[in-house]
């Protein structure tokens, strides 16, 4: 599952860089490039965070009530 959502991201990362450097090439026009980065963003937000996160153990030596 982890190598699946991993791999979403880099997809969705993907999507805001490449149609980036496609337009700068001439290839895609503008409003195609805001498309798909807005997809690819928001994939991106959306996905990273389920496999990025971690939990961070508490140290009771370090804990002050």
């Amino acid at each position: 599952m982890n190598i699946l959502l991993k791999t979403i991201s880099a997809v969705a990362l993907g999507l805001v860089v490449v149609p980036c450097m496609l337009h700068f090439a001439g290839i895609i026009d503008l409003p195609t490039v805001k498309w798909t980065a807005l997809v690819g963003t928001v994939v991106w937000f959306l996905v990273t965070p389920t496999w990025m996160s971690r939990r961070l153990q508490v140290d009771s030596a370090e804990v002050e009530i």
